[in-house]
């Protein structure tokens, strides 16, 4: 018997579990898409179902098919077979949570109305009978015509059902297409249809319905202005007989969902006090749920610090190990120092803190699947509305800490233009996980004691971000994006236990995009600044630095050779070892002096002495500039900048093996040491201030291509990525500016 495949859509409102029932049904084998024109990304995969596999795709989760954009159209264009890359579903899996099924059934009217075979899978069964809900599913079936398979996503229960249920009914002509409009509403739309050959009824409905919104504008676009005419007069016309748009739509579908649902659920005379309530009475109040979420993220950033250092160690110790071996076996020269250096080196000093970025989406995945992030926003909306935002733009900063693109991204479900702007401006001033490497160095480094301090300094740079973007969006909302702050209406999910393999796919997958970043946009990033630190490579007589930088190297070993045979040897060798320690030092000063001078003249050396009068007041130096303005097509960049500027491979490079922490490894105790190297230097006299200064400027700065190329996507103009960069790194230099000036009185 030939195999059989069909296409399958999960169709469903925000927090239906629609996520947890797609990577059940899937598993391991699904990956992640886009289509062309629009910015949403779709997870795809397949199953197995006797002699038929099924290819499922999870579209968006949506409240509604009255599409305000492209991005919100791809659900409309999927089902109804618009997107030419793929077959029109064979079927439609519409989720709804069995705790609201009126609410969430709407969706499900809409879905009706498209063609396609339904199956509705009920979600959160357990949750209903928790809540003393009984609902008789063969009579909701009955009364609206669908086929209804209750489920338990996250314990897999219903699911072999559903899987039979979408195969059997693959092919077949749906009986009900939902709920009937007024008779003069459909009167219109059949005039309407006749202007408009080969545009599907549904669209023609959508048309009527939404004013202003994306279907309106696309076949306006299609047919000229002249339809924008008649749909006006159509919808005087509905006004006048009593079906006004839009709520003639809200009037029908309810009406109908609520004679469907007659009968079906029973609801408890008293409403049962669950646990969740009694959570949510502590964790959404005002003085006590805002304790609890300062002392939550303390307790993230405290523990991506402690927990990861071990591993870091490991990672460093092997970078080193490799790095050493390609030292070993080449001669001196560009391709050694390449390899060695910019490609061993540089990017693994950004792969060394992969650890951290597992830990923090691991703590990221686990609060959203419980459902705590929905508290999260409902507790900030206080806050965010004195800046002149709502509720709904908190997830999107508190996805930024992630990383700034899906923040900006999921800024789609926030429905006021303007508010929709401002948290897009304001969301990379959230410390994302590129900027996690420098603040874990410099914390290690200068930071590091007592044991408490390098949690609470690096929750202190995180809630840097989460002060100032309000503050920012404040000043927008009041001048550039004037408006008033709409109403916050949000969902609120039951708290339920995460499941492990959704926790841990979401952090193998940030953990592998940061691998994919570092091979890609930072391996190029570093080869090119390696370049610019290794040439030109010789001096004024025409001899190589390279070759003299390694030539006083060995000698400085062989010295330390001869010294350790001398300290054997005992106090008959004291006046020996004196002199040979004399020699050391010697040596070693013509080897700092040969590099100093070497990188000072080197093409990035002269761009950064020439800058160097810019960065004099943030206390920086040449270096440190330059590894600042060498990261703006990517923070993670700078790390491994530092790495090769500072060289420090060559700086006690065993030193790995005993490390705990970030300012243990080699490149931290070269930053020390180089710091320290010139003691009537700012970086010398005032480190900590320095160090904080530079962290606050890598806070506020938006040193991110890909985030600008984003905002322009999401915007459709360069103007707002550009004032995006000018803002950000303006207010960056003046919050590094004024913690180094006063942090220097203090230091």
């Amino acid at each position: 018997m030939a195999k059989r495949t069909l296409t399958v859509a999960l169709v469903g409102n925000p927090n239906t579990g629609k996520s947890t029932l797609f990577n059940a049904l899937t598993g391991l084998r699904q990956h992640v898409g886009n289509y062309p024109g629009v910015t949403v990304e779709l997870s795809k995969g397949k199953a197995e179902v006797g002699d038929t596999t099924l290819n499922f795709v999870d579209l968006p989760g949506t409240y509604s098919l009255a599409a305000r954009s492209p991005d919100e159209m791809v659900t409309v264009d999927f089902i109804l077979g618009h997107r030419p890359e793929e077959p029109r579903p064979d079927v439609v899996i519409a989720i709804v949570d069995a705790c609201n099924l009126e609410r969430h059934l709407y969706l499900t009217t809409q879905l009706m109305s498209l063609g396609v075979p339904i199956v509705l899978a009920v979600n959160l069964i357990d949750m209903a009978e928790k809540k003393g809900l009984a609902i008789d599913f063969d009579k909701i079936a009955k009364q609206m015509g669908l086929t209804i398979v209750p489920i338990q996503a996250n314990r897999g229960k219903g699911l072999d059902r559903l899987l039979q249920t979408v195969v059997d009914i693959a092919g077949s002509t749906p009986g009900v297409t939902g709920p009937a409009f007024p008779e003069v509403f459909e009167r219109e739309v059949a005039d309407l249809s006749r202007e408009l050959p080969g545009v599907e009824t549904f669209l023609v409905h959508r048309l009527l319905i939404d004013v202003g919104g994306h279907t309106e504008r696309m076949l306006v676009k299609k047919f000229g202005l002249s339809l924008m005419e008649h749909v006006q007069s159509a919808r005087q016309r509905l006004t006048e007989a009593g079906s006004a748009v839009p709520a003639v739509e809200a009037k029908t579908r309810y009406a109908w969902i609520r004679k469907a649902l007659t009968g079906c659920v029973v609801r408890p005379a008293v409403r049962p006090v669950s646990f969740s309530d009694r959570l949510d009475r502590v964790l959404t109040h005002k003085v006590w749920g805002s304790i609890i979420f300062l002392a939550l993220m303390f307790v993230v950033f405290e523990a991506i610090f402690l927990w990861a250092a071990p591993i870091m160690g490991l990672i460093d110790s092997g970078k080193e190990w490799i790095a050493e071996r390609v030292r070993e076996n080449m001669d001196p020269g560009p391709l050694r120092s390449l390899l060695a250096d910019g490609v061993i080196r540089g990017v693994g000093s950004v792969l060394v803190f992969i650890p951290q970025i597992l830990i923090l989406f691991a703590f990221i995945a686990v609060l959203e699947d419980c459902g705590y992030m929905a508290r999260a926003a409902f507790l900030m909306d206080k806050i965010m509305s004195k800046c002149g935002l709502n509720g709904k733009s908190f997830i999107p900063l508190l996805s930024s800490v992630a990383c700034a693109i899906p923040g900006i991204m999921a800024t789609r479900t926030i429905e006021n233009r303007r508010d929709r702007l401002a948290t897009i401006m304001v969301a990379p001033l959230m410390s994302c996980s590129a900027r996690l490497p420098l603040y874990m160095l410099l914390i290690g480094v200068f930071l590091s004691d007592p044991w408490w301090l390098p949690g609470l300094a690096l929750f202190g740079m995180y809630l840097l971000g989460i002060i100032i973007a309000p503050l920012v969006a404040l000043v927008l909302k009041r001048t550039l994006l004037k408006g008033a702050t709409p109403l916050f209406v949000m969902e609120m999910p039951s708290f339920k236990w995460p499941q492990a393999k959704t926790v841990v796919r979401r952090m193998f997958g940030a953990g592998w995009a940061f691998v994919y970043r570092a091979g890609t946009l930072i391996f190029a990033s570093m080869i090119l600044i390696w370049a610019l630190l290794y040439f030109p490579s010789s001096m004024s007589d025409g001899r190589s630095f390279d070759k003299e930088s390694q030539s006083l190297k060995k000698e400085v070993e062989g010295l330390e050779d001869e010294a350790k045979k001398l300290e054997e040897e005992g106090e008959e060798s004291a006046d020996k070892l004196k002199e040979k320690k004399e020699q050391i030092e010697e040596k070693q000063g013509q080897a700092d002096n040969l590099f100093g001078e070497w990188k000072r003249q080197s093409y990035l050396g002269q761009a950064g002495r020439a800058l160097e009068p810019a960065f004099v007041p943030l206390g920086w130096d040449w270096q440190i500039g330059m590894a600042a303005l060498a990261s703006f097509p990517a923070r993670e960049v700078v790390v491994g900048t530092i790495g090769i500027i500072y060289n420090q491979g060559d700086v006690d490079p065993k030193s790995i093996r005993e490390a705990d922490n970030a300012g243990e490894t080699p490149l931290g105790k070269t930053v020390k040491k180089e710091w320290e190297s010139d003691p009537e230097s700012p970086r010398a006299k005032h480190r900590t201030a320095v160090a904080l200064g530079l962290m606050v400027f890598f806070a506020l700065c938006c040193q991110c291509v890909s985030t600008l190329a984003v905002i322009r996507r999401e915007t459709g103009t360069w103007s707002w990525p550009v004032f995006t960069f000018v803002y950000m790194t303006t207010l960056a230099y003046l919050g590094a500016l004024i913690t180094y000036q006063v942090g220097r009185l203090f230091s």
